[in-house]
């Protein structure tokens, strides 16, 4: 219990860990005690913002764990909205952002704290994910497809060679945070781990993986979907729409010229067509309405708001084109998915 009478000192924290909690009172003790027991010698705070659950998660923290700092909302915000009120009371010279499904290794704090000593002082950090599970590794960090797929990397070899690191565990300094304007909170929940890596590597900051230590993660408890069940992909209708529509937005903002002129057209013409041929093979015309019909007309619908922030940002980046295309493979990883599960199921 020494790490967590340190969690009631006065003094400034050196990190502060930001837990997104909703609905999650079955895996909150783990994930929390996880951080506790950490062999972090420094002052460390726990924040967590409750997400107007309905399993009495709030009570349970405080009453279990007082020195825990808990933001209570009296409306579900989502995880970007959550984060950034977080991040707004945080006082640690890093963020730890961290899923209430994760559960660390106890040198994960250290870790990180100690190889950002030693890298790039602006450098967003994550660790290697395993399967809580099954103990599998899942990624060491992730690079893209062309159009912006999530490619898991699973070669510590590749750690320092990867375009974006999970939500569920990210590690950054307070003040590039502050420089990249935390999470879009019109994205609501997902790919805003893509957005905020994605503005780093635009503005010519590093985004790593340390090769050693790591976190389990119940994949998809947060949220639902997103895993591999049975050897088939699995996920959810919300899940998708909004990672698909995500995606997109980052898209927009990021890809720097030509690379936006060139793949842009080419993945909503991928889009609407991956819709309508699972709608036709799946019977389910929903598909192509609720999730890809729902992605198209977001963009259209903010187009005006996309292209103004892509004006802002494109005049910030430092990189070139060929320098952000760096972590990129060029074979789309959804076709290889196809090959290697199938079809997915989206329920």
């Amino acid at each position: 219990m020494k790490n967590f009478r340190k969690l009631n000192s006065n003094d400034k924290p050196i990190c502060s860990v930001c837990i997104a909690n909703y609905n999650g009172i079955e895996y909150i003790d783990s994930c929390i005690s996880s951080v506790i027991n950490q062999t972090f010698l420094f002052n460390v705070e726990i924040i967590i913002h409750d997400d107007a659950p309905t399993d009495g998660s709030a009570d349970y923290i405080q009453k279990n764990y007082p020195a825990v700092r808990l933001i209570e909302s009296s409306m579900n915000v989502g995880f970007c909205v959550s984060n950034n009120r977080m991040a707004k009371e945080a006082a640690g010279d890093f963020l730890f952002f961290l899923n209430n499904d994760a559960i660390l290794f106890p040198d994960a704090l250290e870790t990180l704290y100690n190889y950002s000593l030693h890298g790039n002082s602006h450098l967003i950090l994550s660790l290697p994910q395993y399967n809580a599970e099954t103990c599998e590794l899942i990624d060491i960090g992730s690079k893209f497809d062309l159009f912006l797929n999530p490619v898991p990397n699973k070669d510590k070899m590749q750690a320092k060679n990867i375009g974006m690191v999970i939500g569920a565990c990210l590690w950054i300094p307070m003040p590039l945070w502050k420089d990249l304007g935390g999470f879009p909170e019109y994205f609501q929940s997902l790919a805003e781990d893509m957005y905020i890596c994605c503005m780093a590597r635009l503005r010519g900051f590093q985004v790593e993986t340390t090769p050693y230590s790591g976190f389990h993660h119940w994949v998809g408890k947060s949220i639902g979907g997103g895993k591999i069940l049975k050897d088939r992909l699995s996920t959810l209708i919300k899940r998708r729409a909004l990672s698909e529509r995500n995606k997109s937005y980052v898209m927009v903002i990021c890809y720097p010229s030509p690379l936006f002129q060139l793949f842009f057209p080419i993945h909503i013409f991928l889009l609407f067509t991956e819709g309508l041929f699972l709608s036709i093979i799946k019977s389910k015309p929903d598909l192509l309405l609720s999730i890809y019909l729902f992605a198209i007309k977001s963009l259209w619908k903010k187009r005006y708001r996309l292209l103004r922030l892509r004006e802002i940002h494109q005049k910030r980046k430092t990189i070139k084109p060929h320098v952000f295309l760096k972590p990129f493979n060029f074979i789309p990883y959804k076709f290889e998915m196809l090959i290697r599960y199938g079809m997915p199921e989206i329920k």
